[in-house]
């Protein structure tokens, strides 16, 4: 969608970027003009995430990602930029403008209406006689009609192509399927990507269906199928009945493995249960439950997979400040199979008694060692106080290691002073590699994403020192002894450098957020990148020469060097040609 230049600017003034991010992010601590938190798209221990007031726009030092608020925000609710405007304009309590021509918006937009009609389909099957196979598998799962309804469930035939044949009847195009991940190409030609399936459609928090995940009904092919990630689904980004989960009044998410389970426990009265889809708990999706609530239960296998996946969970969550609890289940695989055997009471009483991870990760390690053995507790202890050394609250260390020292029988100010060593060295530790990646010789001269690396990165210099100019200084871009685009020894920021030179020409705007409805993510990210670096102003006539200067010089010896290598060339042909 191609936005009015008015509205955009009337959308961001609106937007004051600290506000918006502040939602998302802790901004606590000031450095100069930045306000730093923890960023959103990478892990981390010490602030790198900037927010610049005055300048509306955000820059991590770590991960390189940075952009207007526009870009935060198709970044955190992973949305393409006309959505991202939607997103704010609603927050704002704006009304959209008129849509003018976006093809990309207008495919997302028919995926989006092919993924409702699919469920609609789906659910339409379970009342045919070919459906009865599945409504009767539901009925031994236990699975109620009206909890069926609530979760649109439905059914895949056993077809080869009848979805395909419902939606291109409904005047979808087999292009649109196969983005939407309905449809799939073999060398035989098109066949429905889900068959013999109880279907659950993944639905947003916003209620939009973006997926399917399909469960056998039999012991042919995977357990669970899912939706490739498409225009509209990324599964590392979304979670299964989160759109359900986020109106419950518990207080906490409920996190575990399997579609049925959830459906079982949204059932049994315990309606903020949600599941990954088919990965293990990601940052995004860590990220996205942390707007719902501050506490997440797992309830995952209490098989050995399962516990290595609470384990991971545990890292990824605790790193957000959330609260997290362990259930034991006892006597049963997962929930689906405890609540099925033994009532919903007996798994409430299990969510009642759920342990504190740190506790349970304690008991993990106290069951590996023989405490009575001198040996195996000075192992107890390095393993103990090294888990106790992670946790970010000093009073939560402190009862920790009172806990540890109680257990190993050994003094509580000895347990205390190490964990405190050891704490004192992991954040050193951290800091430094920190530290260390942001120096990298390649990360200060290249940018981030690979595909934009540069050929020379001596012109490349100048190159995004004549770019940041005119975008602080856009009077400068009227000189007329400037190079052109085409003298850029970068591609992309010869690209990025026309664009903005064409824009002050027209006395258009050049905001970040304007800049991202023309720029990829990896190019909004390089100009931010490029904005963040120093220049003096003061000087700017002779720094604006200078870089003139050696993108020139640089572009001629580049030409030379390519003149030379073609008469090369045209007389080894010539010498290859007479013999």
């Amino acid at each position: 969608m191609a936005f009015n230049q008015a509205f955009i600017e009337e959308l961001i003034a609106r937007s004051d970027i600290v506000d918006v991010v502040g939602s998302y992010v802790s901004l606590s601590k000031r450095s100069g003009q930045n306000l730093f938190g923890l960023c959103p798209f990478h892990n981390e221990r010490t602030p790198s995430f900037a927010v610049n007031p005055s300048g509306q726009f955000y820059h991590c030092f770590g991960c390189g990602k940075g952009g207007g608020v526009i870009n935060f925000i198709m970044e955190m609710e992973n949305l393409p930029y006309p959505d991202a405007v939607a997103f704010l304009a609603r927050r704002a309590g704006m009304t959209l403008p008129e849509e003018t021509r976006d093809p990309a918006g207008r495919l997302r937009k028919r995926v989006l209406e092919a993924n409702r009609e699919a469920a609609r389909w789906f659910y339409a099957m379970l009342s045919t006689p070919e459906g009865k196979r599945c409504t009767d598998y539901m009925a031994a799962r236990g699975i109620a009609p009206k909890v069926a309804r609530r979760f649109g469930l439905g059914y895949a035939p056993e077809s080869w192509d009848a979805l395909r044949t419902a939606l291109t009847g409904m005047g979808f195009s087999e292009a649109e399927l196969t983005e939407a991940d309905l449809i799939r190409r073999s060398s035989h030609g098109t066949y429905d990507t889900f068959r013999d399936r109880l279907m659950f459609p993944i639905i947003d928090v916003r209620g939009d269906v973006i997926g399917f995940s399909g469960r056998t009904l039999g012991d042919k092919g995977a357990k669970y199928l899912n939706s490739r990630d498409t225009l509209v689904y990324s599964k590392g980004r979304n979670l299964f009945a989160l759109n359900l989960a986020k109106k419950s009044k518990a207080g906490y998410l409920i996190l575990s493995e399997g579609n049925i389970d959830i459906v079982t426990l949204h059932q049994a009265g315990f309606d903020s249960a949600v599941a990954t889809l088919g990965t293990a708990l990601t940052a995004e999706q860590a990220r996205l439950m942390s707007r719902y609530t501050g506490e997440v239960i797992l309830a995952y296998d209490a098989d050995a997979a399962g516990q290595k996946a609470s384990q991971r969970a545990i890292g990824v969550l605790e790193r957000l400040d959330m609260k997290v609890r362990v259930l034991h289940l006892e006597g049963a695989k997962d929930p689906d199979e405890l609540i099925r055997a033994k009532g919903p009471e007996a798994f409430r009483a299990l969510l009642e008694g759920s342990a504190d991870q740190v506790d349970w990760r304690l008991e993990g390690v106290t069951a590996k060692y023989d405490l009575k053995q001198p040996d195996q507790k000075v192992a107890f202890l390095k393993e103990a106080t090294e888990l106790v050394a992670a946790l970010p609250g000093a009073v939560e260390r402190e009862v920790y290691a009172i806990r540890v020292a109680d257990l190993a029988e050994v003094t509580r100010e000895a347990v205390v002073s190490e964990v405190e060593r050891r704490r004192k060295r992991r954040v050193t530790k951290a800091q430094r590699e920190e530290q260390a990646q942001l120096l990298r010789p390649e990360r200060l001269s290249q940018p981030g994403a690979r595909e934009l690396r540069y050929a020379d990165p001596v012109s490349a210099a100048a190159e995004e020192g004549l770019i940041r100019l005119i975008m602080l200084d856009p009077a400068l871009a009227g000189d007329e002894k400037l190079p052109e685009p085409g003298d850029f020894s970068s591609e992309v920021l010869g690209r990025i450098y026309g664009i903005v030179r064409e824009r002050i020409a027209g006395r258009e705007s050049v905001d970040i957020n304007v800049l991202a409805g023309m720029l990829t993510p990896d190019e909004i990210n390089l100009l931010v990148g490029i904005l963040q670096k120093p220049e003096r102003l003061s000087e700017s006539g002779r720094a604006l020469r200078d870089y003139a200067a050696k993108i020139r010089e640089r572009h001629e010896e580049q030409s030379s060097a390519l003149d030379l290598n073609e008469l090369r060339d045209r007389i080894r042909e010539r010498k290859g040609y007479h013999s």
